[in-house]
């Protein structure tokens, strides 16, 4: 991990070398949901939620054998016990549910186990994945992709039903991870974040080319700010240069949506502002939001206790190899990746107001 870590930051280091111009993102001032080149139409209004992505996303889809998120503490706060969120509660899929006023939608794992709560759309988002195979063995996004196409075939969903659908996709970095843990080259990672976002592109696409009227895709967070990488700062500062480096990630984001909503000559397709989002909680210490005041916002809840073990991890004898902080609401960050749902709650309230668009 410690030479995963090192290996990222020569890698971001020497990549932002290779970059020029200004980010068209924000400094967290004008967070939100972000739009290029839409024209506004009446009348939209989601009852379905269709959810593709990562651990930032998965509400219980990964095998309860393989994934922390399914072990203790993970669950502590919501609902109470480990459920597959990785978190130690809600994640951002139950907070845009939330938002559109219907239930979470289930996870894909457990469609078969309750067929009539399918009415508020599926989850298909595995923890670990990317738009790429991240060695993982979960299903990447373009297979999940193919999960819904399969429920339409089996007319699980009819063609009108999606006309009534928003779409949540979100891209968080494992396939950047896997790429510098594979021995990618310095290099070749400007083209291969080029690959990715052109992967995103015609992933967005496929999902709207399915019918679904609406899709929301997430930018990449500031990465440097993750505890796995403050933690070298004693959690006290965030590493500037990947940061930097993410802007290109969302640059190139910004400009294949501006390409779909000019080739779809609507607003289908929209951009949620998490690198700006995360950067306005952390910035204040989630003051702003009303919510608990996060002391030490780079500081994780649930740390291990030793260089090879996890939030959630136990020796031979069944010891905790972690420790739990006595308050997960006052911490943004729960494990070394993922915002507690304090956290999350605090992001979702600085986005809340632009989430608004949706409706456009």
């Amino acid at each position: 991990m410690e030479l995963q870590r090192i290996l990222s930051y020569v890698f971001f280091l020497l990549f932002l070398l290779t970059i020029s111009g200004e980010s068209v993102w924000g400094n967290g001032e004008n967070q939100g949901m972000k739009t290029v080149n839409c024209q506004k139409s009446s009348g939209f209004r989601p009852t379905k939620l269709f959810v593709f992505g990562d651990s930032y996303a998965d509400t219980g889809n990964n095998p309860k054998s393989l994934a922390s998120s399914w072990k203790t503490p993970y669950g502590l706060t919501f609902p109470g016990k480990p459920a597959g969120r990785y978190s130690d509660g809600r994640v951002l899929t139950d907070y845009l549910a939330r938002f559109m006023g219907i239930k979470s939608p289930l996870p894909y794992q457990w469609r078969k186990y309750a067929p009539n709560k399918l009415r508020s759309g599926v989850n298909f988002a595995y923890g670990g994945t990317g738009v790429f195979d991240t060695g993982n063995f979960q299903p990447n996004m373009s297979t999940q992709i193919g999960f819904l196409e399969g429920l339409i075939e089996d007319s699980v969903y009819a063609k009108w039903d999606l006309k009534s659908a928003l779409a949540l996709v979100t891209v968080s970095g494992n396939d950047y991870a896997a790429y510098t843990s594979s021995g990618g080259s310095e290099q070749g990672l400007p083209t291969f974040i080029t690959r990715v976002v052109n992967q995103i592109s015609i992933n967005l696409k496929r999902i709207h080319d399915i019918g679904i009227r609406r899709v929301v895709v997430g930018g990449l967070q500031p990465l440097g700010c993750l505890p796995q990488i403050t933690v070298s700062s004693s959690y006290n500062q965030c590493n500037d240069t990947q940061n930097l480096a993410v802007n290109f990630h969302n640059q190139l984001l910004q400009q294949v949506v501006a390409t779909l909503n000019n080739n779809t000559n609507s607003s289908a397709f929209l951009i949620l502002d998490l690198f700006s989002s995360f950067n306005t909680v952390l910035k204040n210490k989630g003051e702003f939001t009303g919510s608990l005041r996060f002391d030490t916002p780079l500081k994780p809840c649930c740390v291990a206790t030793t260089s090879d073990s996890n939030c959630g991890s136990l020796d031979e004898n069944g010891k905790q190899l972690y420790t739990v902080c006595s308050k997960p609401e006052g911490t943004f960050f729960w494990d070394t990746v993922h915002p507690t749902q304090a956290g999350w709650r605090a992001v979702y309230l600085t986005l809340r107001s632009s989430l608004n668009q949706i409706y456009y």
